[in-house]
């Protein structure tokens, strides 16, 4: 086992290097990594495939935990339409273009579903890496393009627990799905809640005696206790380390507990990264690469439909909504995890991962030239859009300056007088006043919290 991870880490740890030196995302290194330790390029395996998977199935863990606490209800709340529009457009959109494209290659209709899911769901490291690296990081339309991807991972888990029902019993019996829907929303609403109610209440009386090794300790206690319970209930381990990484994010400790949990969830991903690599075979890419050429070019060209027409519907002006959906032009974790599912479950053709896998790292690679591409697109449209249109994007563009100009209450404010009216509209229905004040108190003062700690962390940044 040793000798495995000795083997992963150093040959991803070279192999990312030099394509964080081509400038590169290093997923396409982790990636890569995979394919050489892996059984199919050089007529053997370095490692034993076991070890690596169960390894991977922990980072996948791992890294919807992380993408849990990087949610904040009150984020999703503020973007709103943004958010919500946006996500629904490319997912139905997507899905719908998925589908179709798996019955035109005459894949029945799990392969067809399973394929719909995996091309739905935008990178979220990749993206707001690719959206850094650009230096756009606090540009205008990377908060609703951050709200949508957010929804949009709250949709994918929630999609992979109906896949694994539906791949089970084989079938899509509308009347069985819609009760697994419900199921599912009204356990994680009862998990949320009492989440809410109960964990920052009792990380704020034990604050005094939380260091960091306390703090990391018990985070994955409750993060692996959350996992079990899933799947005692019936879902998937994926869905409980998604939902205490909601929980947490509404916690005092949220920021630290992100900050340490960092390195273990970059050195896990980088297994899975690594695993998901090992799965490819070289020779079938060659086979394959029409099929994959066919999925990118689908991709791409999907998602800056869907992706711009979605914000524009949003709110958004017409730029913004083109840096979104320029931005949006690759699948990633999720789309491995699902493929995965689907070949665990073996309800999906052999093919269909492999060329999942390649047209992400594809599109992945071309992210970021498509990105520096958008102003120039944006201008030759504006240019050539017939006069009607013009005046209403110039019309859209005045309206959103003027509604940033008038907003006098913070994010944080406007937050807060949302939750303040339900806590009344609580009060008179079926949770005491007691409860409803502590479910309040809790969200708030973290958001508080958050505010101060982020505050004092770019002022240390900038002292250093």
């Amino acid at each position: 086992m040793v000798h495995d991870l000795y083997i992963l880490m150093i040959t991803a740890g070279v192999v990312s290097l030099l394509f964080k030196l081509l400038k590169q995302p290093v997923v396409l290194g982790y990636i890569v990594a995979g394919i050489l330790v892996g059984p199919n390029s050089f007529g053997g395996s370095f490692v034993d495939a076991e070890n690596v998977e169960a390894w991977g199935n922990i980072g996948v863990l791992f890294v919807l935990f992380c993408i849990g606490l990087e949610f904040r209800l009150k984020n999703l709340v503020s973007s709103g339409k943004v958010a919500v529009v946006g996500a629904a457009t490319i997912i139905v959109g997507m899905m719908v273009l998925g589908y179709g494209v798996g019955r035109f290659a005459e894949l029945d209709n799990m392969n067809s579903l399973f394929l719909a899911a995996m091309l739905c769901m935008s990178s979220t490291t990749i993206v707001m890496k690719a959206i850094d690296e650009a230096g756009l990081s606090k540009a205008r339309f990377v908060k609703g393009a951050t709200s949508i991807l957010i929804f949009e991972d709250i949709v994918a888990v929630v999609l992979m627990v109906l896949l694994s029902s539906i791949a089970v019993k084989n079938s899509f019996e509308g009347v069985e799905l819609l009760k697994k829907v419900g199921v599912l929303a009204v356990t994680l609403v009862v998990w949320f809640v009492v989440g809410i109610l109960v964990i920052p209440t009792l990380l704020r009386k034990v604050r005094p005696h939380l260091n960091d090794e306390t703090l990391i300790i018990l985070a994955l206690g409750l993060c692996l206790g959350m996992v079990l319970t899933a799947e005692e209930a019936g879902f998937s381990s994926a869905l409980g380390a998604f939902v205490m990484g909601m929980v947490l994010a509404e916690t005092l400790e949220a920021h630290r507990i992100e900050k340490l949990m960092a390195p273990l969830k970059n050195v896990f991903a980088a297994i899975f990264f690594v695993s998901v690599g090992m799965m490819i075979n070289p020779t079938s890419l060659a086979e394959y690469w029409p099929s994959i050429l066919f999925v990118s070019i689908v991709i791409i060209i999907g998602m800056i439909v869907f992706g711009t027409l979605g914000c524009w519907w949003g709110g958004e002006t017409f730029k913004d909504s083109m840096l979104t959906g320029f931005s949006f032009v690759q699948i990633g974790e999720f789309s491995f995890i699902i493929a995965a599912l689907g070949s665990k479950l073996e309800v999906t053709d052999p093919a269909i991962y492999p060329i999942i896998v390649a047209a992400s790292v594809l599109t992945t690679f071309l992210t970021p030239y498509i990105m520096k591409a958008t102003v120039p697109c944006y201008d030759f449209l504006y240019k050539h859009a017939p006069t009607r249109l013009r005046s209403k994007i110039d019309r859209r563009e005045q309206e959103v300056e003027k509604a940033e100009q008038n907003t006098s209450a913070s994010t944080e404010e406007t937050f807060l007088a949302h939750a303040e009216k339900v806590q009344h509209a609580l009060r008179r229905t079926i949770i005491t006043k007691r409860v409803v004040k502590l479910f309040y108190t809790n969200m708030s003062e973290n958001d508080r919290k958050g505010q101060s700690d982020k505050v004092q962390s770019t002022k240390e940044e900038n002292h250093e």
